[in-house]
């Protein structure tokens, strides 16, 4: 049964793929002006990927319709608190523990704030992300939930198992149990191209049989721990003519998708591959070396570069592409450098979500 967009947000938030529910509902803006909360869910997931700029513009947005939801305030009060304007955020958590007294996230930040709110201790927290418990709260997350409670069922049938000398199964994925959620059911696999192509444009126009075939091979990426790779074939069918509870599942197949470091990279894709089709790489995470120039550290904290791809040695550059991190990274500008991070999408031009660097000042990059 298809969900609402707001509900189906809602989930990738609790799963903390705050990237997917803020393209799924910048989406839907038409569609939600004036909701409330459409603006706090956008407000909170930009707040928890350190976009503080589009943060402070949604919660403006759902202010003028509520003012005293405490989820709203409380994310306006984290984003004070980030700043170190501890006064200012003093006020909303005062507000918050009028319309509910005792309010526990709100005690604890002001007692934060009383015992440790000095500007260095605040960027660390930011820095670590410390500073999240004290962010609108997002409720367990599924994922983790099922990860822990696969595991002690296995366990548990395990011992079945053995006791009645019951064969194990045929099949397994490592460490990465099935997911029931993503098969497909008969009426997909029959049908799984969208009925009218009139109504949009597609990136990709595939057949029938592509379209089973490229979400089936997703999912054997998944499982086998290839996760660009799966998401390369979910960018195809979300571009594509596929109907839309195939397009629904291959994003909840992304929220199971996890973001890599430099030694579990698999399928690094090329700035040249990723310049001649962006679509198909969106989401996905890289590991390109090169030089950085203009760098930026912004009032908020946040630090933006461009990367001069394949320059590390000096000789010819690939490409130039700007370069995020929610706080400085600390790169040596004279240096080369290699950056880990997830390609994204501004004003139709790319850049890279960076996660982590690897340098050496002293000998140049190994």
């Amino acid at each position: 049964m298809a969900q609402d967009v707001l509900t189906v947000a809602w989930k990738y938030l609790k799963r903390r793929n705050f990237a997917t529910a803020i393209k799924l509902l910048e989406d839907r803006a038409e569609v939600y002006e004036d909701n409330f909360e459409y603006y706090l869910m956008l407000g909170i997931a930009c707040l928890y990927v350190g976009d503080i700029g589009s943060s402070v513009t949604y919660f403006q947005q759902a202010r003028r319709i509520k003012i005293t939801d405490t989820r709203l305030l409380l994310g306006q009060a984290a984003i004070f608190l980030r700043r170190g304007e501890t006064d200012r955020a003093l006020q909303y958590y005062m507000e918050i523990q009028e319309l509910e007294p005792g309010h526990k996230i709100a005690a604890n930040a002001m007692e934060f704030i009383r015992t440790r709110g000095d500007y260095d201790t605040i960027c660390r927290w930011v820095d670590t992300g410390r500073i999240e418990q004290f962010y609108p709260p997002l409720g367990p997350n599924p994922h983790k939930i099922f990860a822990i409670a696969v595991p002690v069922l296995a366990c548990l049938i395990g011992c079945v198992v053995a006791l009645l000398v019951i064969p194990k199964p045929a099949y397994t994925y490592g460490d990465r149990s099935e997911i029931q959620e993503l098969k497909l059911s008969s009426e997909e696999k029959t049908n799984p191209q969208e009925r009218d192509l009139s109504t949009s444009a597609y990136s990709y126009v595939l057949t029938a049989k592509q379209i089973t075939d490229g979400y089936n091979a997703a999912v054997r990426y998944y499982y086998s721990k290839r996760d660009n790779a799966a998401q390369i074939e979910i960018n195809k069918i979300l571009n594509s003519n596929a109907n839309f509870s195939i397009k629904q599942k291959s994003q909840i197949l992304m929220t199971y998708l996890e973001s890599p470091t430099f030694d579990t990279l698999t399928d690094n894709p090329e700035y040249a591959e990723v310049e001649a089709d962006s679509n198909m790489y969106m989401d996905c995470w890289v590991a390109w070396g090169g030089k950085i120039a203009n760098a930026v550290l912004n009032p908020d904290g946040t630090y933006s570069c461009q990367l001069l791809v394949g320059y590390d040695t000096g000789s010819k550059i690939e490409g130039i592409v700007t370069v995020k991190f929610t706080a400085s990274p600390n790169i040596a500008p004279d240096q080369p450098v290699r950056i880990l991070g997830q390609i994204k999408c501004e004003d139709q031009k790319i850049y890279l979500q960076g996660k982590s660097i690897y340098q050496s000042v002293k000998n140049g990059m190994r």
